[in-house]
């Protein structure tokens, strides 16, 4: 007789199928990790375009049904499309700058008019990756990484204060919620231990909502107004297409799978011990930019791998694909559910400031953490230093490109991360690469002459 396959029940194995009473507390912790990021991105949205409630309800149901999708198809592949490792995508905070010009600009019918061709763009670049993987090193990468991160500061900020064109915006409850905010997750998360240490956001978010409550800023008509259960119907929202905006989203679409190739990588090395195959980059892509494109359908924002769940996975090491296909079934039912939805924009602004501002941080961080990976040398902090000046000083001062065409002063003059990234790729290709010891040989050759 043939023996029963036995099946892993191991966490720490990708196939392992843990005891649900084991797995949902590991899956929780990815949920509280991925949930911030994946209703705030579409409420930024939202406030930006000037969105009716019912809209931004609509973006935000829709975001968290793209965040199910995107993590199932990478954790189980259709075809050739998803990787096929344990990573969390969801609507991601690397396209608010760009998201946040476009739709002030063309509204939220110009954002799902660039992100149609740029889901398509980045299965381009899924299918090719492997030719051109070798341009885009952690110098390259980390730098485009930082410029993210700077430039959500002010949207932190602006939030902070509660929200621009706020009524009270700047008003003393505003900064006062949103510090209680940001100190408790500074405290969960410095000085917790387990469960309460990775939820730091949610319970930050918890004492701030309570705080709002407390002073009358938090209105649940969202909520009133929402249906329980709701399919979402196709072509929600109307697309337009507008040069601008579709350059904008191309080069954001490289800088989005270039972030997938750092969390993929991150993942195989701080899980698994090992180097990520060229093949799972490229289906990894290549199956997110499957999901950006249909996004645009149902209204959902376009998706991007987090790295704070790579965090997590690095941490613990729990790997099994089933641990994280509870977080990403649970992402796909909550999007069905639209009062769970509504029930999330009821978050005020201030208290969402101050949630974020430290992820904000993290971001900055993590490009740091890419940059230091290859050596200081003259060569690498010009491209560093140039690439941030650039990409930061011109988008400060948007009026420097007034006298050049609108299309130019949409593309450079609106998200710095275009401009950090060509200058960045750019200068990595023409400047000759020199190792710290090669320099001083150059020195002391110097001073012998």
């Amino acid at each position: 007789m043939l023996k029963k396959k036995e099946y892993s029940t191991s966490p720490f194995d990708i196939n392992g199928v843990p005891p649900i009473a084991k797995a949902l507390p590991l899956s929780l912790q990815h949920i509280l990790a991925m949930i911030v990021g994946t209703v705030t991105v579409p409420i930024i949205i939202a406030g930006v375009t000037g969105a009716s409630p019912q809209e931004k309800t609509l973006l935000v149901q829709a975001a968290l049904i793209v965040a199910g999708l995107a993590t199932l198809l990478q954790l189980y592949p259709i075809g050739n499309l998803g990787s096929k490792l344990p990573i969390i995508f969801g609507v991601g905070f690397t396209y608010v700058p760009t998201l946040t010009a476009i739709g002030s600009e063309y509204g939220l019918s110009g954002i799902f008019g660039a992100q149609l061709l740029g889901g398509i763009f980045t299965i381009l670049i899924g299918v090719t990756i492997k030719k051109y993987i070798k341009y885009f090193p952690p110098l390259v990468t980390g730098t485009v990484v930082t410029t993210i991160g700077l430039s959500l500061y002010p949207i932190a900020i602006n939030y902070m204060a509660g929200g621009i064109n706020a009524p009270d915006y700047g008003s003393p409850s505003n900064w006062g919620i949103a510090l209680l905010t940001l100190v408790v997750v500074i405290i969960c998360s410095q000085f917790a231990k387990g469960y309460l240490k990775s939820a730091s956001m949610i319970v930050g978010i918890a004492v701030g909502y309570i705080a709002a409550l407390a002073i009358n800023k938090v209105d649940f008509g969202p909520i009133a107004e929402a249906t329980l259960i709701s399919i979402p119907k196709i072509n929600n929202f109307s697309m337009s297409f507008h040069a601008p905006a579709i350059v904008s989203m191309l080069v954001l679409a490289l800088v989005n799978a270039l972030q997938s190739i750092g969390d993929l990588s991150a993942t195989t090395m701080g899980g698994m011990n090992r180097r990520i195959t060229e093949e799972e980059l490229s289906r990894g892509i290549v199956g997110s930019g499957i999901i950006t494109a249909a996004g645009v359908l149902i209204g959902g924002l376009p998706p991007s791998s987090y790295s704070q769940n790579v965090g997590l996975l690095s941490m613990n090491k729990v790997i099994s694909r089933f641990v994280f296909g509870i977080a990403g079934g649970f992402m796909l039912l909550a999007g069905f559910v639209p009062k769970f939805g509504a029930l999330m924009t009821t978050i005020p602004t201030s208290v969402l400031g101050g949630a974020t501002v430290s992820i904000f941080g993290m971001i900055t961080m993590t490009g740091f953490k890419l940059i230091i990976q290859e050596e200081l040398t003259a060569r690498n902090v010009t491209i560093v230093g140039l690439a941030l000046a650039m990409g930061m000083g011109v988008t400060t001062v948007p009026e420097c490109l007034d006298q050049f065409p609108e299309i130019v002063s949409m593309i450079f003059g609106k998200s710095p991360i275009v401009i950090a990234t060509i200058v960045a790729f750019t200068l990595n290709i023409i400047l000759p690469n020199k190792t710290l010891q090669d320099e001083e040989n150059e020195r002391i050759q110097m001073d012998a002459n």
